[in-house]
């Protein structure tokens, strides 16, 4: 990246999975002859990785960071507790060059999954025993109705902000129990909206691409265990979540109601796809991004921060996208940051991608057919779509030239008021992504999407009278 890059000593862009199981996502089998016994976990029911495994499988495919995250079930969380995170102690020392974090996948109250990822410190074992303990839906038995209810899942947010260090929370697959366009399952926009709302330092936003990338007919268990991410009520539309991938849909609704969400991307490696398994390894094929420093907190803190984008195949490296105002001094404003600017006043877009400098996973060198700018207006509407989501401008191989590593784009337009800024790229010529269908080749349908840059109009003084 540009020396003038994001502020922050030693920042870069750091690739990372916030979602991966091993050996200790365990199945739970009712004993038939004894009801009234807890079922015994079967380690490595639904998955045969372990940490280490999924640690160094991570290295190899570039990445910098990553969560373990198991789900629960009856008791799961002392086994979290006595063995996952002995595990994972273990991997730190003998993958050095990857920051683990101990987390787990939250089966959610009322709903699907989340990433919960638990900061470094000397807490965090006995954190996620007292959250998992507390508030998974699925860790009595005999199970208790009360805890799969959408109050539960807020109060878990109302003691996770509490906690003296704090955890981060990304919700996984977000409508994949969707049985439509727009027609929503288990998780509504609203209902993130209530959890950042309760929580803005944990919940802080979704995966765009959601894994089980690798799943096609072949292996495929039923109609939508055949379909990438494993939607069978409604596709992912270029291997992203229709919440994310529709313009004007339920991302960009958040947006509008001026929260700041943020999207990233996952393996949600439980079997590789070479094993009969529908997934990629971690950074096979997705990867989330980071622009932060080498360490723990201040990943989370990019996380937080929005400092995000999301990738699948290596299609980009790495990108600085920046907007100031044109011809007036003062800083420009990166992703995840807000620029104060009067409606109509000219604005600076400065749009530098790193394109793939080798061969991904997939044994093919991406390229970039196109980037696309797209606008959206902050609105009074608790709606799940944007009408005010535009597609600005799209930008070619001929609007961008070389600089060194990176691809420079330079545009100038009117600021919108109070909105928001956001990019996607693909190597694909199409120009809205289409709906997945079974048996189509991943590696032919790329796309990136970065978040947002915020933009705030000052408000303007009524003259006396």
């Amino acid at each position: 990246m540009p020396a003038a890059a994001q502020s922050g000593a030693g920042r870069r862009w750091l690739a990372g999975d916030h979602h991966v199981h091993s050996i200790y996502s365990a199945r739970y089998r009712e004993d038939p002859a004894h009801p009234d016994r807890a079922p015994v976990p079967e380690i490595g029911g639904d998955s045969a990785h372990t940490i280490l495994q999924n640690a160094r499988m991570a290295r190899r495919f570039g990445l910098d960071w990553m969560v373990s995250t198991d789900h629960g079930g009856p008791g799961h969380s002392a086994l979290n507790h006595a063995r996952a995170w002995p595990d994972v102690v273990a991997a730190r020392k003998a993958v050095p060059g990857l920051v683990l974090f101990y987390g787990w996948e939250f089966d959610v109250p009322g709903g699907e999954h989340a990433s919960l990822i638990l900061p470094y410190g000397p807490a965090e074992r006995d954190t996620l025993r007292a959250i998992e303990s507390r508030f998974g839906k699925r860790e009595p038995f005999p199970a208790d109705p009360t805890r799969n209810a959408k109050a539960h899942m807020i109060a878990a947010l109302r003691y996770m902000a509490a906690l003296p260090v704090t955890p981060v929370l990304i919700a996984n697959h977000p409508s994949r129990t969707a049985t439509g366009l727009g027609r929503w399952g288990l998780h509504a926009p609203a209902e993130y909206r209530r959890w950042r709302d309760v929580a803005p330092m944990v919940a802080i936003g979704m995966e765009g691409a959601p894994g089980h990338q690798a799943a096609r007919p072949a292996t495929g268990i039923d109609a939508a265990h055949s379909m990438r991410g494993l939607y069978g009520g409604y596709p992912t539309l270029g291997g992203f979540d229709q919440m994310v991938a529709v313009l004007g849909g339920a991302w960009d609704a958040l947006l509008g109601q001026g929260l700041h969400w943020t999207i990233t991307a996952s393996s949600d490696s439980h079997g590789h796809w070479r094993e009969g398994g529908a997934d990629f390894w971690p950074g096979e094929y997705a990867k989330t991004w980071v622009f932060a420093a080498r360490r723990p907190a201040d990943i989370l803190s990019g996380l937080r921060a929005g400092r995000v984008f999301a990738a699948t195949g290596g299609l980009i490296e790495g990108i600085d996208f920046r907007v100031a105002r044109s011809g007036r001094p003062g800083p420009a404003a990166e992703m995840g940051q807000t620029l104060r600017a009067p409606a109509g006043e000219p604005l600076r877009v400065t749009i530098r991608f790193r394109p793939a400098s080798r061969a991904n996973a997939g044994g093919q060198v991406p390229q970039v057919d196109h980037v696309d700018l797209i606008a959206g207006s902050v609105r009074a509407d608790d709606g799940d779509r944007n009408p005010t989501t535009r597609l600005v401008r799209r930008f070619t191989a001929k609007d961008w030239r070389r600089e060194g590593e990176m691809q420079v784009i330079r545009y100038t337009m009117p600021a919108p008021g109070n909105g928001y800024l956001r990019l996607r790229g693909t190597n694909t010529q199409q120009g809205e992504p289409q709906p997945d269908v079974a048996g189509e080749d991943p590696w032919q349908d790329l796309w990136f999407y970065a978040n947002p840059v915020y933009l705030a109009a000052p408000a303007t003084r009524q003259r006396a009278r």
